[in-house]
């Protein structure tokens, strides 16, 4: 549930919304177009298609980065996780496209694996291209009734067109249509000054620059609901089928015109439909049996899965409209914790899912068990599968430096194209809750919850049911025990926080004093002794640093101690995760025979009920726990120091 100022920000954000998008309304004659609107905006009302998304990009772009306060691309960083990359190469494609480069002349194609977030990014696309329009910035034009919401400025003479370049600075680029034409000599009596424009709002509903392409049965699709056909209804009209005003406009490329086409799976699509939309990207027009070439101004979207892909890749034919095409990967995440903010945002759709409590660790256990599921085997023998996962989730690992990240991913140029899906685990997830008579949803019961969708999927060959099953288990041994440990740990110990930090403060000491040769003094004896080698190999021991490297480690943390010393900002466990992490096992070690009788006792005495109390309620008001969840994961840990 959101805080107060959590939804104060909100309603700020709806003001805001609103006073960007008071959408003003304009209608006039060609004349009035010229006069008022294209004077003071030359350059906005001759955009294309691809400068016009390229604009919208970079209008959504510095809403979000002033919403985080900080310089780091985002763009639907509310929307799509995890897929950074993907994200700003289509960006970078808009971008090259709107400077006129050749990409603009190529079709974008969005390459991955089911659920992989491809449709979600178009999607996205499309509503910001509608969001846009509504805006001050974003205004943009049309010839009034138009099927093709065509640019006013398509009616001006090629003889006139230099002098308009002279006079305004910009290119008009693109021809009237044929039932632009047919309107102007039938009904304006050729004068295009007297055309009515007006101010057009692209919405995907309203079939206005916004369109979707999806072939349901390739076989029987017809070219007709991309370019349309003759409207037999109207022939009687108009005497002729090859009269504009005798076609039916509604085919999507004419919706779509102005903005974007989506077409999905678009690879099933017969081959004639790939090269009429190949050159429609390419030389901007269509060709319709009984009218000349057709000037149609869009930005085409597709995306098809890696099945369909490989298969089209087979045929030799297909290789020159391959090369007419700019392919995007988009993988599935893998950061464990963007697969995470995944699941969050797909459950949070789910009414089902409202009234159930989901324990700390819940969706992060079957992140990491996805994640395990799409990483492939590193090159580097001491790399295994777990610390590769913390890699890619920004956490630090012994004997990796994070400037590795990049080399390491680029090992195998397919990892994230296979693996779990996102919608596998949700399944799993709305199982669980279904079945689920507490209302609540523990770690351990979405690993066995897990392991039940993985064996009963008749999909899953035994070979891959067996490796599934295997990254369960590691994500429980690798991870989550050491994430309920650390919970209960901390709820037990109220002074975990003061005692960790006293004990960076003697580790700090001790290292200093350890680096310089020097002796420690006692500060209530004043009597000097050596640096403790012992307490500070059983710190360091307890996150696997070596004998031989412990000076490397403690030469970064007295730098990184120093630094932060520099910038006048304090050195705490926060600062280095692995030195905290080092400094809890330590702690966790010392009390391990207090925990162990606290939750263990079978028949607790009154003095250990309460303790057993006190650190549920803890776990319950701090660690985002409820009461069932806290039960089981002492019960849990009890079980692990009983095993140790």
């Amino acid at each position: 549930m959101a805080s107060g100022a959590d939804r104060e920000k909100f309603l700020e954000s709806l003001s805001t919304f609103t006073r960007e998008h008071q959408a003003k309304q304009w209608r006039g004659t060609f004349a009035e177009f010229v006069r008022d609107i294209v004077g003071p905006q030359s350059r906005l009302v001759t955009r294309s298609s691809h400068q016009y998304v390229w604009d919208m990009l970079r209008w959504m772009q510095r809403r979000e980065q002033k919403e985080s306060d900080d310089n780091h691309f985002r763009l639907f960083s509310h929307e799509l996780f995890g897929i950074d990359k993907p994200l700003q190469r289509v960006v970078d494609y808009f971008k090259a496209a709107s400077a006129g480069s050749e990409v603009g002349r190529r079709l974008l194609l969005l390459l991955g694996p089911p659920s992989g977030g491809k449709s979600s990014l178009v999607i996205l696309l499309k509503r910001g291209i509608k969001e846009y329009s509504l805006t001050d910035e974003g205004a943009i034009y049309g010839l009034q009734g138009s099927p093709l919401h065509e640019n006013p400025l398509n009616l001006v003479p090629y003889s006139l067109r230099a002098e308009f370049r002279e006079t305004y600075g910009v290119d008009i680029q693109g021809d009237p249509s044929p039932w632009a034409q047919s309107v102007l000599e039938h009904e304006y009596g050729g004068d295009f000054m007297r055309y009515p424009v007006e101010r057009i709002f692209l919405a995907e509903a309203k079939r206005m620059g916004v369109g979707t392409y999806a072939p349901h049965d390739p076989t029987t699709a017809d070219i007709a609901d991309l370019i349309g056909s003759v409207d037999l209804s109207k022939v009687s009209d108009y005497g002729d089928e090859g009269d504009p005003r005798a076609w039916s406009w509604s085919g999507a490329v004419y919706s779509a015109s102005r903005g974007g086409l989506e077409m999905i799976e678009i690879l099933k699509v017969k081959r004639e439909f790939l090269y009429l939309l190949l050159t429609l990207t390419q030389e901007r027009n269509v060709k319709v049996s009984r009218f000349p070439l057709i000037h149609v101004d869009e930005t085409i979207v597709a995306h098809t899965n890696l099945a369909e892909f490989r298969k089209f890749l087979q045929e030799k034919e297909n290789e020159a409209l391959l090369d007419r095409m700019v392919i995007v990967q988009v993988p599935y995440a893998l950061s464990y914790l963007d697969e995470a903010r995944i699941y969050h945002k797909l459950i949070a759709q789910a009414p089902m899912f409202r009234e159930v409590h989901l324990d700390p660790h819940t969706l992060k256990v079957a992140a990491v068990f996805s994640i395990l599921s799409r990483v492939k085997p590193s090159e580097r023998e001491d790399l295994d599968s777990s610390k590769k996962v913390r890699l890619y989730a920004g956490e630090d690992v012994e004997g990796f430096a994070r400037a590795e990240l990049q080399r390491i991913s680029a090992e195998q140029e397919e990892e994230g194209l296979s693996g779990v899906s996102p919608r596998f685990v949700v399944n799993a997830l709305s199982n669980a809750i279904s079945r689920s008579e507490a209302k609540s949803l523990t770690s351990m019961e979405v690993l066995v919850t897990l392991k039940e969708a993985i064996e009963s999927d008749a999909r899953i060959d035994a070979k891959q049911r067996r490796q599934w099953v295997d990254f369960l288990v590691t994500t429980r041994k690798d991870f989550y025990n050491h994430w309920v440990k650390e919970d209960v740990h901390k709820a037990l110990f109220v002074s975990f926080e003061a005692e960790s930090e006293s004990l960076l403060g003697k580790y700090l000491d001790e290292v200093e004093a350890a680096l310089d040769n020097r002796e420690v003094s006692d500060p209530i004896t004043g009597e000097t002794r050596a640096p403790d080698e012992r307490f500070l190999r059983a710190v360091e021991e307890k996150i696997n640093v070596s004998d031989a490297g412990k000076q490397t480690f403690r030469q970064e943390v007295v730098r990184k101690a120093m630094v932060a010393y520099k910038k006048g900002e304090s050195f705490s466990l926060d600062s280095h995760s692995r030195l905290k992490e080092a400094m809890e096992k330590y702690l966790f070690e010392e009390r391990r025979d207090v925990l162990r009788l606290v939750s263990s006792v079978a028949r607790p005495d009154e003095d250990a009920r309460e303790k057993i109390a006190a650190v549920e309620e803890r776990l319950i008001s701090d660690y985002g726990y409820d009461r069932h969840s806290a039960r089981e994961a002492l019960n849990y840990v009890t079980t692990l120091l009983s095993q140790e």
